[in-house]
């Protein structure tokens, strides 16, 4: 049985103009319909999302798998996955519930920091 996991993936490395760190980006999100938002700047980049698995380890194995298996298709940056967070559904809605953790992903899309 599956369910639902927040992912925060983190990525940073050497600088890239921001033009094409947004358009590796928007491409990401086209060929990754469940991606909720990117936050950008030119060295690093934020991406959210939810990802159904069987359990967390299902769920972050293929979140450590997005950012390479997109790199080539999406254009992105060679950025390193710096962070991974990873939280069922529940836990990501009760931190919202009690003013903890990021805000619900509003507005949608790919933004800069």
């Amino acid at each position: 049985m599956s369910k639902l996991w927040h992912i925060t993936l983190s990525v940073s490395g050497v600088e890239s103009p921001l033009k094409e760190v947004r358009r590796g980006l928007e491409q990401l999100a086209n060929d990754h319909p469940f991606l909720l938002t990117s936050r950008y700047a030119n060295d690093h980049a934020e991406i959210r999302y939810w990802e159904e698995a069987r359990d967390l380890h299902d769920a972050a194995a293929v979140a450590l798998r997005l950012w390479g298996e997109h790199r080539q298709t999406a254009k992105l940056p060679p950025w390193e996955i710096v962070g991974l967070e990873v939280i069922d559904r529940e836990t990501y809605h009760q931190r919202i519930a009690e003013g903890y953790g990021p805000p619900p992903a509003a507005p949608v899309g790919v933004h800069p920091y």
